[in-house]
């Protein structure tokens, strides 16, 4: 259950790392390096043996307690600290003001009466000293501050623990034994194990113009294994007019990747954003929109129940509220409800944007996904509906600190994670690097299950960057794709050998499907076999 996850404790754990580069984490040296900022009263008190930082008589949203720190270039740093307000509950940020310019380093939503873990981080473009304080709009709250940490790595210890997470959560080691019909050890036979596909799913949205085009379903179906369409299950594409559905494209597009075994995740099934809907439902109200609602989840989830690989249910719930404006505040939980009853196997995905992105975004941070899943999983319609975390992943300049703090704290909750449009919006000097970064840590992170970039090909051009130019040949970012797939073990990529003197050979191999060939050293002849390595198997 969600709930176990909310991390409100009485009395809040110990600064991670020691507290890093923060002087006095803990407050067990009273007010040493902790210091007034703006205009609050700052008290240092104890409760059940426990020292804290209280920010009180607070009139603005940023009078607080502050410690100056030095942040340098080219540094990761992680953040986290221990959080709770007076009374009720408050979001609270915290920030670090540099240069006159404040940056944000993560959010949580404190409580009264119980500690909460706020996880966050940042890099800097320049070194130089900076003021971290907290912040809350709610001016009413006292913000008690303990248990802080701000930890740097270099980015080879940050690629190091990347790594690390890749051999444990995406590879498996495969031992092989070669004997002959009559059980005895073959020596020196020459294996050859090739991969056929990659069971982490990746793979990129597109339109409808794949269809007939063939170097364009070429260059696909060698590298991918799951797909969007980013806009053909849309009800401003399937319904343009009232009572006229057509879902031809759309049927076409999905029996073309049934046939080359490629994963379709379905979106959308609304979109909360008043901009994106059919022109006849923006002037609609009441029962006649639920009346149409009703038919539109019913139409699409049926249509496609038991094919997809998820579904966004209500698109973008957290920014936009264009079906709860018309509709009451219950419209997106009746929506999950009669589409999990359509399609009781198939996880319904909240998606959202700027939840990894852009950490001063409050309306869709980290703990306020968080706080609508629980709502979402209070539902009950034929037992829990299957949930997933869908996260948009537009970046700019990527924050891997934020980003992997996130991920953690809403991998947390055991539910499947999916990185569902992924692109960079950054000038072309840097784009590559930033997208390669962004893909890294999410292959990385053993809580996301499936990654999806917003990178379709489209001659009107694609919504932030392209894979490849018109005559499918790759642009530098589609190179950054390719070099991964093969680092990944994709391309039906082989792994060779000899076995030893006592016919083993070892190899570690990304889980997936694979072809094994052995040739034996002295009659030339050969044996295959195909397996599957899973995350479930220590070896083979």
């Amino acid at each position: 259950m969600l709930c176990s996850f909310r991390h409100c404790l009485e009395i809040p754990n110990k600064p991670q790392y020691n507290g890093g580069i923060i002087l006095n984490p803990d407050l067990q040296n009273g007010s040493q390096s902790w210091s007034q900022f703006g205009n609050s009263k700052v008290d240092f008190r104890e409760f059940g043996g426990n020292k804290f930082v209280v920010a009180t008589q607070r009139n603005q949203s940023t009078d607080s307690v502050s410690q100056k720190v030095y942040l340098e270039k080219g540094i990761l740093y992680t953040f986290s600290a221990w959080l709770q307000v007076s009374i009720g509950n408050a979001p609270v940020s915290a920030v670090f003001k540099k240069n006159g310019e404040a940056m944000h380093a993560g959010s949580v939503v404190a409580e009264s009466k119980c500690w909460s873990m706020l996880k966050g981080g940042l890099t800097v473009d320049e070194s130089g000293p900076a003021d971290l304080y907290f912040e809350s709009e709610n001016t009413t709250v006292e913000i008690w501050v303990d248990s802080v940490s701000l930890q740097p790595f270099t980015h080879e210890e940050w690629n190091s623990h990347q790594e690390q997470s890749i051999d444990k959560e995406r590879k498996g080691n495969v031992r092989i034994r070669v004997v002959n019909d009559k059980g005895e050890t073959v020596p020196n036979a020459t294996i050859t194990i090739q991969q056929n596909r990659l069971r982490f799913p990746f793979g990129c949205a597109v339109e409808s113009n794949i269809l007939g085009n063939q170097a364009y379903q070429n260059w696909f179906t060698q590298r991918f294994t799951v797909t969007t369409f980013g806009n053909e299950m849309k009800w401003y594409s399937t319904e343009r007019v009232r009572g006229r559905e057509d879902y031809s494209t759309a049927d076409a597009m999905l029996r073309f990747f049934k046939q080359h075994g490629i994963a379709v995740r379905g979106h959308n099934i609304l979109w909360d954003d008043p901009k994106f809907q059919p022109e006849w439902v923006k002037s609609m109200w009441g029962n006649d929109l639920y009346n149409a609602v009703k038919r539109r989840v019913y139409s699409v989830v049926s249509r496609y129940k038991g094919q997809l690989a998820g579904w966004d249910v209500v698109n973008e719930n957290l920014h936009f509220s264009f079906f709860e404006s018309k509709m009451g505040p219950q419209s997106s939980y009746n929506v999950y409800a009669m589409a999990h009853a359509l399609d009781p196997r198939t996880t319904m995905f909240m998606n959202e944007y700027n939840t990894l992105e852009h950490p001063q975004d409050p309306s869709s941070s980290p703990a306020r996904y968080l706080q609508k899943l629980r709502e979402l999983q209070s539902i009950r319609v034929g037992g829990n509906i299957p949930l997933g975390i869908g996260l948009e992943s537009h970046f700019s300049t990527p924050n891997l600190p934020y980003m992997r703090s996130a991920l953690d704290t809403l991998g947390a909750t055991g539910l499947p994670i999916w990185l569902t449009e992924v692109d960079v919006d950054a000038p072309p000097n840097v784009r590559p690097w930033y997208f390669e970064q962004v893909l890294r840590e999410g292959h990385s992170h053993p809580k996301v299950q499936g990654i999806v970039m917003w990178t379709g090909y489209s001659p009107a051009g694609c919504y932030r960057m392209c894979l490849t130019d018109g005559n499918f040949k790759n642009l530098p970012t589609g190179d950054v794709v390719d070099k991964l797939l093969r680092e990944w073990g994709g391309f039906r990529s082989q792994t060779t050998g000899v076995a030893d003197a006592d016919g083993f050979f070892e190899a570690s191999l990304f889980h997936g499907d694979y072809d094994l060939s052995i040739s034996h050293p002295f009659t030339d002849s050969k044996v295959s076999y195909n397996f599957t390595l899973s995350p479930d198997d220590s070896s083979s």
